[in-house]
């Protein structure tokens, strides 16, 4: 009889609250239909327990997450704007849930923080990084776009624009100078100082951490956040269903040879057009990983 598989999301109780380990380790964590649902149910739960007064989110395995699993939405084939409206819909609500969680959660981060990985990550409160961890958000370079719009709202039009319209991965020491996350540790230290940061905001009434998250939150808000978010999504809608010659090419390899090999041609064809035979930036991962907003691995 077949073992039974493990679920795609652990939750572990602890002194201050509950980790919650994205656990689909062998994708780098892509955030696969099941896993959202079950992170935006734990969410929930812990929101509403008042045992729990900090949420940890972390990845089991050599990452964070490398984002949405886009094999899967390759082979689902999600049928125009409409369609693709409603998922972005639900992947927004479920990285909402976090920013809006009246519990303080922490992102724990080590290997890639990519896509939609990163952006759950930006939907925490506090981002920890392992040293050597690789962040961005490369969907545009494979016909997509960025599902959350937190990053503009985090460290600026600027850097944000450098960020999304290159899609250009940065290392943990640069996303610490530029705002995008809080501290970077040697990652043989990385949950040790998690925990006792999270044994520090615990010491905080819930009555007086949830109102001060809001406020925050409202600062966001009054800078129009979420009718960014709205419009967002419409126009992610639209390029997603662009159906160009490059998307169907990309959902073609990926459905014959898989994502890896869609990864690779995708990286030839991003440098060729922009580097000819020049050698490539050391900002572009590997081919060999493949990100989930890449699917499996990184993007």
């Amino acid at each position: 009889m077949p073992a039974p598989e493990e679920p795609v999301l652990l939750e572990t109780a602890t002194p201050w609250g509950v980790r919650l380990t994205l656990n689909r380790p062998a994708k780098l964590n892509a955030l696969s239909g099941e896993l959202v649902r079950a992170l935006s149910d734990a969410i929930d739960a812990a929101s509403a327990d008042p045992r729990i007064r900090v949420v940890v989110l972390e990845g089991a395995g050599r990452a964070f997450s490398a984002g949405y699993d886009l094999t899967e939405e390759a082979e689902g084939g999600t049928p125009g704007p409409v369609g693709w409206r409603a998922l972005l819909a639900d992947d927004v609500a479920a990285t909402l849930r976090v920013l809006d969680c009246p519990k303080p959660v922490i992102a724990q981060v080590h290997g890639y923080a990519l896509a939609g990985g990163l952006e759950l990550a930006m939907a925490c409160d506090l981002i920890f990084a392992a040293e050597g961890t690789r962040l961005g958000e490369p969907e545009i370079r494979y016909g997509s776009a960025p599902v959350t719009l937190l990053m503009p709202y985090l460290i600026g039009q600027k850097k944000t624009r450098e960020l999304l319209l290159t899609g250009d991965l940065i290392d943990a020491v640069e996303a610490e100078r530029i705002g995008l996350v809080n501290r970077v540790v040697p990652a043989d230290r990385l949950a040790a100082e998690v925990d006792a940061l999270a044994d520090r905001l615990a010491r905080t009434p819930p009555e007086v951490m949830g109102p001060t998250k809001r406020m925050l939150n409202r600062v966001m808000d009054a800078a129009g956040f979420r009718v960014a978010v709205e419009a967002g999504i419409d126009l992610g809608a639209i390029i997603n269903a662009a159906d160009t010659p490059e998307q169907r090419e990309w959902d073609a390899i990926v459905r014959r040879d898989g994502l890896k090999a869609a990864l690779a041609w995708r990286d030839r064809r991003y440098d060729e057009r922009l580097a000819g035979d020049a050698v490539r930036s050391a900002v572009t991962p590997p081919a060999a990983i493949a990100t989930a907003d890449d699917g499996a691995d990184p993007a």
